[in-house]
């Protein structure tokens, strides 16, 4: 097999794809050689200083924060629990799992993928990982559907810390197999990548793999972890358990929506942040309401008990996307690694929204500027300034990390509108 430094090749040879161009752009992932055999082309890359490869196996250089927040927590869980055992079921190349094995120290991963095709890449990549203090291999490779690897060990008794499941669209079959198969106060780090349920274009497929009939909202995004996060809530008391977000994560290629949930004993209250949310095209407000409110649904706006603007999605996670205290150990978790340093970067940003939007005063959804300035019939004043004059009126405020020109905040709509008026005035 020859290794080929790109500098060597002729420009007629072949040219790079767009995203790989960016690999080479980037500080903490590059593509730094060609390999070539009889099938493929396979370039090295590396992230986080790791180096690996792709293969023919689907990867995105994009998914690498998913990746980053994913092993922040399973370290997380390493310190504070003295074990790892974790089960990366859709491995692909297996970047994923040689990340859990050297960054978060797992004491062993089983890398499954159905496809059979991938064994000679993941297992080259995981043979870059450390032996155990016996100098036995920490990791095990599996080609079995997802379902099935994980009921084997459930029959076997063999429990996992945490779970990785990065699936592709709105495929919830493995969600029940991966709360069975999770120790009591294990880590469930799941994934949809179904933009278009979320928003609400196909109802019945929702009601089908989640449980939430979901209509078009203006917070569609959110709407997508939440409809997720439901899905796992609802399998989980079936099961006699519940779960508890530790962070929620929305990516906009894919778009990906990835939640980290701790699996915790015993069910809680049927009607604890799992419930539906009401958006009024008319008056821009949004809602929660409880199933005993459903014969009662309507908007303060409307003088008919029964209003047209109103639309209901549901049930859904209501409650909180983030922990505030896991996501600041994250945080300090990544600064003690060099992950992070002032702030400046995207992983420090993207964490410390993600605290801010840990507020509890701050309810679902948010609020888009250009919503609301075409509401108001105006050009909008500056977020900043906006954030600002929404708190010295004694509202909450936050940035969203899910969409960059918006707010969550439990001012209404109508309020808002008229601090920024207010604003234009001055």
């Amino acid at each position: 097999m020859l290794a080929v430094a790109p500098k060597t090749l002729s420009s007629s040879s072949f040219s790079l794809n767009p995203i790989a161009q960016a690999l080479f752009r980037d500080s903490n992932y590059s593509a730094f050689k060609l390999k070539f055999n009889r099938k493929f082309i396979c370039e090295y890359q590396t992230e986080r200083g790791l180096q690996f490869e792709t293969g023919d196996a689907f990867f995105r250089h994009e998914s690498a924060t998913g990746r980053d927040l994913g092993v922040l927590a399973a370290a997380l869980h390493k310190k504070s629990n003295g074990s790892l055992r974790a089960l990366d079921a859709l491995c692909g190349c297996g970047i994923r799992s040689l990340r859990y094995l050297e960054e978060a120290e797992a004491d062993f991963v089983v890398a499954n993928d159905g496809n059979d095709n991938y064994r000679s890449i993941i297992e080259e990549n995981l043979s870059r990982a450390k032996n155990g203090s016996d100098n036995e291999r920490r990791w095990k490779i599996t080609h079995l559907e997802a379902n099935r690897v994980m009921t084997d060990y459930y029959l076997q008794k063999s429990f996992f810390d945490f779970i990785d499941i990065d699936s592709f669209g709105s495929d919830s079959s493995f969600l029940r197999s991966a709360i069975i198969t999770l120790k009591l106060g294990g880590l469930l780090y799941v994934t949809s990548t179904d933009g278009y349920t979320s928003g609400g274009h196909r109802p019945h497929h929702s009601l089908a793999a989640y449980g939430a009939y979901v209509r078009p909202m203006p917070y569609s995004n959110e709407v997508g972890l939440r409809m997720l996060i439901g899905g796992a809530a609802r399998e989980a008391a079936v099961l006699g358990y519940h779960i508890t977000p530790l962070f929620s994560y929305y990516a906009y290629h894919g778009p990906v929506f990835r939640v980290l949930l701790r699996l915790n004993r015993g069910k809680i209250h049927y009607n604890r942040h799992y419930g539906f949310i009401g958006y009024c095209h008319k008056c821009g407000n949004s809602k929660e309401f409880s199933w005993d409110e459903l014969s009662q649904i309507s908007c303060s706006c409307s003088n008919s008990k029964v209003s047209t603007s109103l639309v209901v999605s549901g049930p859904l996670w209501t409650g909180p996307l983030h922990d505030a205290a896991y996501l600041m150990d994250m945080l300090n978790l990544a600064k003690q690694w060099g992950w992070v340093d002032d702030g400046t970067d995207n992983l420090g940003k993207l964490i410390k929204l993600m605290v801010d939007e840990s507020d509890p005063k701050l309810p679902f959804g948010y609020i888009k500027l250009d919503e609301m300035a075409s509401r108001a019939k105006m050009n909008s004043p500056p977020l900043r300034t906006l954030m600002s004059a929404i708190h010295k009126k004694g509202y909450a405020a936050s940035r969203s990390h899910i969409a960059t020109n918006a707010i969550k905040t439990n001012c209404p709509m109508t309020e808002c509108i008229s601090i920024a008026k207010e604003l234009l005035l001055v």
